[in-house]
């Protein structure tokens, strides 16, 4: 036995030291191979700008000049008239060329060598779509957009004055006032806030260019208004968008709360009350909302334009039959919105004409009246039947949705 061991482990020992020696050497070679290896160099994600790489380009920036057109811009960076003939005759199905504004920006990408040739002309149509002009080869031109980010946001605030000082008050995008009024229009009368009326609520605001350029969709609002919390929650069952209250209940109503978005109350409904032109004492069927000339005023209701024109002391003058009970009238109007005449059809919330001073009146404001079977009661005092609740069947779904925006409303701390 002792022979035997002895006769294979020089064999064995041989081995071990050659596979050793191989070992080492190929340890040696990978550390030679790291030492000679070149570094990893991470580059750099180019910068796009309107599907363009920056670095490959000289831009230019500007804004559209008061009376600039196509030519004019163009013409500045060595394009001919008759290739920018050819460029606006190109543009028709995409963009008219006529329809450049003043205060709109647009870019020139030029060469980067030292001739600086210009070869795309790009035009921001709006802070999103904008619209691509080559100058060279096939003249093509095409339309684009921007990438757009929607952030969740929340707010709160507690009104001083007005809804809108509120707003600005809490570096919050005044926009979102008229977002919010819309979504209250019908539950809340926004000319009667209250010093002590609270809100909060989440929202998506939009970013183009890591710059925010408005609101798009409110998710979730509190408004505490005369100590009374009301609810609003947006819910979209079958592509049905609406606001809903905590219980199901749509906040969307027959009628507007008001006909002008923001404005003041400068006289109300009432029996005797000296005119302010005749000044004799008379009675005052309609409520007068104090506003600049040329505000928008909107129907409070869907209906049918039954009369248009001028009505005596009450000037231009628009008159809405919403259905077989209740009619509306605007007086003293600046002008009328575009499609409104004697039979139209119009939505609810629909511009039908402007603020104006015509007729026995003082100054700009809008006299507003309701009759209701034929007689004339007070619009403050109306009331409006709701429009249909969340169905049954959705009814589950709405819940845990109502449940979880609660709870994140709740964590909005009121300042």
């Amino acid at each position: 036995m002792r022979l035997i061991f002895k006769r294979y482990l020089h064999p064995i020992i041989s081995v071990a030291i050659f596979f050793a020696f191989l070992s080492l050497t190929f340890s040696c070679g990978k550390v030679n191979d790291k030492e000679k290896a070149e570094p990893f160099v991470l580059l750099k994600e180019p910068i796009v700008k309107y599907g363009f790489p920056v670095d490959s380009f000289f831009i230019v920036n500007g804004t559209v000049g008061s009376g600039q057109y196509l030519s004019t811009i163009l013409s500045r960076f060595g394009i001919g008239l008759g290739t920018i003939d050819t460029i606006a005759r190109n543009s028709k199905p995409v963009f008219d060329v006529r329809k450049i504004r003043e205060g709109n920006n647009y870019s020139i990408f030029q060469t980067r060598d030292s001739l600086k040739t210009a070869l795309y002309f790009v035009y921001e149509n709006s802070p999103i779509q904008y619209t691509v002009f080559e100058l060279f080869d096939t003249l093509r031109v095409y339309a684009g957009q921007k990438e757009v980010k929607y952030v969740v946001k929340t707010a709160q605030g507690v009104i001083e004055s007005s809804l809108w000082n509120t707003m600005k008050a809490n570096d919050i995008d005044p926009q979102l006032a008229l977002n919010l009024s819309d979504v209250y229009a019908w539950t809340i009368d926004f000319f009667g806030l209250q010093k002590g009326d609270r809100f909060r609520l989440i929202y998506d605001e939009i970013y183009v260019d890591s710059v925010a350029i408005g609101i798009k969709n409110i998710y979730a609002a509190q408004f505490d208004h005369y100590e009374k919390e009301i609810f609003a929650f947006r819910f979209n069952p079958n592509d049905t968008v609406g606001y809903y209250n905590e219980n199901g209940e749509n906040l969307q109503k027959e009628f507007l709360k008001a006909p002008l978005k923001f404005s003041r109350i400068s006289s109300g409904f009432s029996g005797g009350r000296m005119h302010p032109v005749l000044r004799i004492v008379r009675p005052h069927h309609g409520v007068d909302y104090a506003a600049a000339k040329g505000t928008p005023v909107m129907s409070i209701g869907e209906g049918t334009v039954i009369q248009k024109g001028w009505a005596g002391g009450g000037g231009n003058s628009i008159k809405v039959r919403h259905n077989s009970v209740y009619t509306t009238q605007y007086m003293h109007l600046s002008g009328y919105a575009e499609g409104i005449y004697q039979g139209a059809r119009v939505r609810q919330g629909q511009v039908i004409g402007f603020v104006g001073s015509t007729g026995l009146s003082t100054g700009p404001h809008l006299d507003f009246r309701v009759y209701k079977g034929g007689s004339a009661v007070n619009p403050l005092t109306l009331e409006s039947p709701p429009a249909k609740p969340v169905d049954q069947k959705y009814m589950p779904q709405y819940t845990v949705l109502k449940d979880s925006l609660i709870r994140d409303l709740q964590k909005i701390v009121w300042k």
